[in-house]
């Protein structure tokens, strides 16, 4: 794929191949800067050991899993599946930026890097989960394997421009998502755990969105034009999960995620760093990308208002029942 600016020398010419090349010294400062800042943990001092015990199987005095046998809630428990079978996915997604980023120099190294810290979260999960019980087991398991045999394949792997400007809402996504999970989950410890992996989404956030900054100053057109579609076609990565629409539902309803904090908490914070609205010395479809990015989010914005509308709503139907 190649694609077109006005800008550094009339006509250049970026080809992903190029604009890695350009933005290499960016990537190694960030990763130099992340290096510093990221601080190591280990995920088994997150797990609440004690509390477990044998399931039914190699074991005879296996306990059956149910529902009571965890303080998690059920929105808590919904959430954590979805969470977790989205980090499940990691070999997917290391394939993917490895492919687009490369394997050498920072690109290579950070592109490790993020991989190991990504793994620790599903580690975490994992045993939290197994360990306090709050999930039954045999049912995340045959999820785990259907959702990882369909494979993952990213809207964005076409451009190596969109899947940072992907990223870098995505991270902020999922850090929101864990945050909202572990303040719903009712367990003081699930509470931390998911505080801690929401440290680390949020550091990889800041990573991408600085460089999606400093791709807008070598080559502003084609970067605005990959947020614009990123915005417009936002998905988050996790909805292949089998049941996923259900669950995104019920997260939604019960201010997990939802339009008012996709809007509010994942798409202003990163566009307002990147001052989106105000940039200039745009060309012709630049401006364009810029014009459509407004729009959309003003829309966006009106349906976010209208889904608080029902949800106050349902909330007040619900509270009546109950009075």
């Amino acid at each position: 794929m190649t694609i077109t600016s006005p800008h550094l020398g009339s006509p250049a010419v970026w080809t992903d191949a190029r604009l890695l090349h350009a933005l290499e010294e960016v990537v190694e400062s960030e990763l130099n800067r992340h290096l510093k800042v990221a601080k190591d943990w280990m995920p088994h001092q997150y797990v609440p050991w004690s509390e477990g015990r044998n399931f039914p199987g190699q074991f005879e005095d296996g306990e059956p899993w149910a529902k009571e046998q965890s303080k998690v809630t059920e929105l808590g428990r919904i959430a954590l599946v979805v969470n977790l079978l989205t980090e499940d996915n990691l070999p997917s997604y290391h394939h993917e930026i490895a492919t687009l980023f490369g394997r050498d120099g920072a690109w290579g190294t950070w592109v490790h890097r993020w991989t190991a810290e990504e793994a620790r979260h599903g580690i975490v999960m994992r045993d939290y989960l197994l360990a306090s019980r709050a999930v039954d087991p045999d049912r995340l398991e045959r999820f785990r394997m259907a959702h990882m045999s369909e494979g993952f394949e990213s809207d964005n792997g076409h451009s190596m421009l969109h899947s940072v400007a992907y990223v870098a809402f995505q991270e902020l996504a999922t850090r929101i998502s864990h945050r909202n999970t572990g303040h719903h989950s009712g367990d003081p410890v699930c509470d931390r755990m998911l505080a801690r992996i929401a440290t680390d989404e949020n550091l990889h956030m800041i990573f991408y969105r600085n460089l999606l900054k400093a791709a807008f100053e070598i080559a502003p057109d084609p970067t605005m034009r990959a947020v614009r579609d990123v915005v417009v076609g936002f998905r988050m990565p996790g909805h292949g999960i089998p049941g996923f629409e259900r669950a995104a539902a019920q997260m939604a309803i019960g201010e997990v995620y939802n339009l008012r904090i996709h809007h509010d908490d994942v798409l202003q914070p990163v566009l307002r760093f990147l001052k989106i609205m105000s940039i200039d010395g745009l060309g012709a479809e630049g401006r364009e990308a810029q014009d459509e990015l407004g729009r959309f989010l003003g829309g966006l914005d009106t349906e976010a208002a209208r889904f608080d509308e029902r949800l106050a709503a349902r909330k007040a139907r619900v509270a009546s029942r109950k009075g």
